[in-house]
């Protein structure tokens, strides 16, 4: 299988010095998104990981929204020894990735769609990304760690043209944004910060005794 065509290669391009002083700090946020085949549902999903969080004055963070910008569900959480680094697996047939770095004040986004593309006779899709918005040199003068900590969550970053003008974040992906900002100050982060757990099965059980009450009543 070749691996450039089953991952994603549009996160936010690093430095190897940028890397580095992540990696000293004890931040591992995973930003690419693979193409993986369900063999019991017979379809093809993208497969995120949330993850990161923040140490001092460096945040790194990557959360999953759906096409909406309502919460990916995760198809289960991640467990780590350490902190700042895997929260949760994340399965969806569609995924919007949310990715922020943080340095002090300064803030960088990028926001990716990613989805296997259409295929026919049995062939291997590609997995497609596409760009919905790109956030550089973003500004927030606000410590979301220390003093301004009750804000987090609650504010974004702004962020401008190159000419200066003021660029609008998607109003759909706001409140994965307003997370997301939280996640890049969060110190020592061991949860998620957008993902949710997963509803579907949970509903059927609880709507499950209502029908055979109901139909009890009618016979």
């Amino acid at each position: 299988m070749n691996s450039k065509r089953s991952r994603s290669t549009v996160g936010l391009r690093l430095s190897r010095g940028a890397l580095r002083v992540l990696r000293d700090r004890g931040i591992f946020a995973q930003s690419s998104v693979s193409l993986e085949h369900q063999h019991l549902a017979k379809r093809y999903v993208a497969r995120g990981l949330e993850s990161g969080g923040a140490a001092g004055d460096v945040g790194h963070y990557v959360t999953f929204a759906r096409e909406d910008g309502r919460p990916a569900e995760y198809f289960c959480p991640v467990e780590t020894i350490g902190v700042n680094g895997p929260h949760a697996v994340v399965l969806a047939p569609v995924l919007v990735r949310i990715e922020m770095l943080r340095k002090a004040s300064t803030y960088e986004l990028l926001i990716t769609q990613h989805r296997p593309s259409q295929f026919s006779n049995g062939t291997r899709p590609l997995l497609e990304a596409k760009i919905l918005f790109r956030g550089v040199h973003g500004r927030l003068e606000l410590d979301l760690s220390e003093k301004d900590k009750a804000r987090a969550g609650t504010v974004l970053p702004a962020f401008c043209s190159r000419g200066g003008d003021a660029v609008g974040i998607p109003r759909r992906f706001r409140p994965a944004v307003r997370a997301v900002t939280a996640a890049v100050n969060c110190a020592g982060c061991s949860h998620c910060h957008y993902t949710t757990v997963q509803q579907e099965e949970e509903e059927q059980e609880l709507d499950a005794p209502v029908e055979s009450a109901n139909s009890g009543k009618s016979a």
